[in-house]
């Protein structure tokens, strides 16, 4: 049996998902508990401290199933999003409530706790959080915990045609490592983020994304649109033939720069281009 991978197997010695039962060794198997993020961003560590690597982040109003909750104030969990298992603060994550039917679609936006800007808000939402709408009441939509500006929101089904341009649009973002939010995001929470706002589903980090999106093509180009180019550690998305976009330590940001010579400064660092993969479907 292939070795499976930790980033996305919800087992430990003591204790693992009750759907790993005949597959992994554990002392306790349990069926978890889906639940919903609450927290404006919340943070996916790889152990049970406030100082331990972030792996990566939950937004708002996403699923989460919890599989244990221990004394000190973290849960072990996997993601709904894409899989991903690790620790997180117990009191980011709640009951599951009514189901989301919109997004927001701004960088960041406020969550009022009512119809009046000049409150102070409750939480400060990102793009891609996720929102159940009860109403709307003039440039309000009303959720259960508060008001968000209507023109920040879209419908859960309103998919953007161009996960580029939605790549370009968090440009200057700051570089944070197992960051995927306009807050602060890494090279592949850019790409899983950008491409989830446009209805594409994709893995967490640049290694699961370049064996997973797209097919392979030609390492010498020409590149288009779109077209996801992959270094050992880093991945860059075309924006146009001679322009690249990546969120990357160099800049500490999201940043847009010349193809040509940040393809000679990255293979400095990271190594030579290894894959460059194309969506099927292309963009818009």
């Amino acid at each position: 049996m292939a070795e499976l991978d930790r980033r996305l197997t919800p087992a430990r010695p003591d204790l693992a998902a009750s759907s790993l039962k005949g597959v992994v060794d554990a002392s306790r198997f349990v069926e978890g508990e889906v639940r919903r993020v609450f927290a404006d961003v919340a943070p996916l560590r790889r152990a049970p401290r406030p100082d331990a690597m972030l792996d990566t982040e939950a937004l708002y109003g996403e699923t989460v199933t919890a599989f244990e909750d221990d004394m000190e104030g973290w849960s072990w969990v996997q993601l709904g999003r894409d899989g991903y298992v690790g620790y997180m603060p117990t009191i980011a994550i709640g009951p599951l409530g009514p189901a989301p039917t919109h997004r927001v679609s701004a960088p960041r936006t406020f969550l009022f706790p009512g119809l009046d800007i000049k409150l102070p808000p409750v939480a400060t939402l990102v793009t891609g959080a996720l929102l159940h709408v009860r109403d709307v009441r003039g440039k309000f939509a009303v959720t259960d915990r508060g008001a968000v500006p209507a023109r920040h929101i879209l419908p859960l089904d309103a998919a953007e045609p161009d996960f580029v341009t939605v790549a370009a649009g968090l440009l200057g973002t700051p570089y944070l490592w197992g960051g995927c939010s306009s807050l602060g995001i890494d090279c592949s929470g850019l790409v899983q983020t950008s491409l989830g706002i446009a209805g594409i589903s994709a893995p967490r980090d640049s290694d699961m994304q370049e064996a997973a999106l797209g097919a392979s093509i030609d390492l010498s180009g020409p590149f288009r649109r779109g077209d996801l180019l992959f270094w050992p550690g880093h991945v860059g998305i075309v924006e146009d033939a001679v322009t690249l976009l990546h969120a990357n330590a160099f800049h500490m940001a999201v940043a847009r720069e010349p193809l040509g010579p940040a393809l000679l400064r990255i293979a400095e660092a990271a190594g030579p281009l290894r894959t460059v993969r194309r969506l099927e479907n292309g963009v818009g």
